[in-house]
């Protein structure tokens, strides 16, 4: 079992927090302030018990130097201090005298976020390529170290892994949370056990499909992948999305779990993807060449739901189709509802079928949703996650 912040005497403690701040900020407004949210139980945890708190987090990807007036953590740390109701002093540093002379200033209690680690990247890739002396260097700044950035977790970086290396360490309360949640749907998941996969493409999810297909009752595949799936059940999927180099792979996987395995039996196409695109609900062997499928169709809902509103556990990744459009919302709309209403143990994988569910107010109804998409589904397919490794046991 992984130290958490809990095991620490954090009394007057210089204590780095990694968190997961990249959220969407558009012209200096944060469109998306959950993450943050996400964060404030392990900071007030940090806070109660006197440490001197020091935030650390990146912020998209910073390639250009003008990338750095787009991705600057300063909107994140007004929010923070709101939050709060306690100020966050922002350094618009990532290394220096005036970030090294602030945290030698610091009282028990007070907070400082770092600028964006990511803009360590510009020189080298220091932060995404878990430079040693980098790792070093942000470590020297603190006592102990505590991952909260689930997000980040399957990342190697001079910001999780470097400071793991150099300081005692521990997860923080979301971290903690989120591998809990994850952990029972690999460990003795309640059956019947559901598994819903959407999404673009096919080669995302092998991994967990791999992992898990034997654990699980139903696979049910939609969204852009669902295609390739089509494909190579025979079905022609007109001008949808295809993965041709995955096409044997798809076929070898229904042959030997034709049981488990549940596709689409009718889909919402159109010429256009726009949200004044016309549309047409096509059963399969009726999509024309020129259509492109962009949402399940109303049959493949009520077929879905045969499988879900019986089932004791449910793990969501990836939306039925272009959620973002209004004329493709249907299928992802529709499955959110119907396991809002289920009794099992439900968790959404984060990434985009997380935003749906928040974006179609479901997020109260559903057990989990994860705060990191790929985070959760490499913690799924059951590769080692360094950033969690490194992190000391009890």
């Amino acid at each position: 079992m992984k130290k958490t912040i809990k095991d620490y005497d954090l009394k007057g403690k210089k204590v780095i927090i990694r968190c997961d701040y990249n959220v969407p900020i558009e012209n200096g407004v944060i469109k998306d302030d959950s993450r943050i949210k996400a964060s404030l139980k392990t900071i007030r945890y940090a806070r109660k018990n006197g440490a001197k708190i020091i935030l650390l987090s990146h912020l998209g990807r910073i390639k250009t130097e003008e990338d750095k007036q787009k991705y600057t953590l300063k909107p994140v740390a007004d929010r923070l201090s709101k939050l709060l109701r306690k100020k966050v002093t922002f350094i618009d540093q990532t290394r220096g005298k005036k970030l090294e002379n602030a945290i030698n200033n610091m009282k028990e209690k007070d907070i400082i976020l770092i600028e964006n680690t990511r803009f360590e990247d510009l020189n080298g890739q220091k932060e995404s390529k878990n430079n040693i002396q980098l790792g070093k260097y942000w470590a020297s700044l603190g006592d102990i170290f505590i991952n909260d950035a689930f997000g980040t977790i399957h990342r190697i970086h001079a910001s999780n892994c470097g400071l793991a290396e150099n300081l005692p360490n521990g997860l923080g309360l979301l971290v903690e949370n989120e591998i809990k949640k994850l952990t029972k749907l690999i460990e003795n998941p309640k059956k019947p056990y559901v598994i819903i996969l959407g999404g673009s493409k096919v080669s995302d999810k092998i991994g967990v499909i791999e992992n898990l297909i034997n654990k699980v009752d139903y696979l049910l595949i939609c969204g852009g992948m669902a295609f390739t799936f089509l494909k190579a059940a025979g079905f022609n999927i007109g001008d949808s999305l295809l993965e041709q180099d995955k096409i044997a792979y798809c076929k070898k996987l229904l042959e030997k779990h034709e049981n488990k395995i549940i596709l689409p039996i009718d889909i919402i196409t159109s010429k256009e993807i726009s949200e004044n695109a016309k549309t047409n609900e096509r059963f399969l062997g009726e999509i024309k060449d020129d259509e492109i499928g962009l949402d399940i169709g109303h049959k493949t809902t009520e077929v879905f739901k045969q499988y879900l509103e019986d089932s004791k556990t449910i793990f969501w990744n990836g939306p039925a189709g272009y959620f973002e459009l209004k004329p493709f919302q249907n299928g992802t709309k529709s499955l959110l509802d119907i396991i809002s209403k289920t009794k099992a143990y439900s968790v959404i994988g984060g990434g985009d079928s997380a935003r749906a569910a928040k974006e179609f107010n479901y997020q109260d109804k559903i057990k989990h949703i994860s705060t990191g998409g790929g985070a959760s589904l490499a913690f799924l397919e059951g590769i080692n996650l360094k950033a969690l490794d490194l992190i000391n046991e009890k």
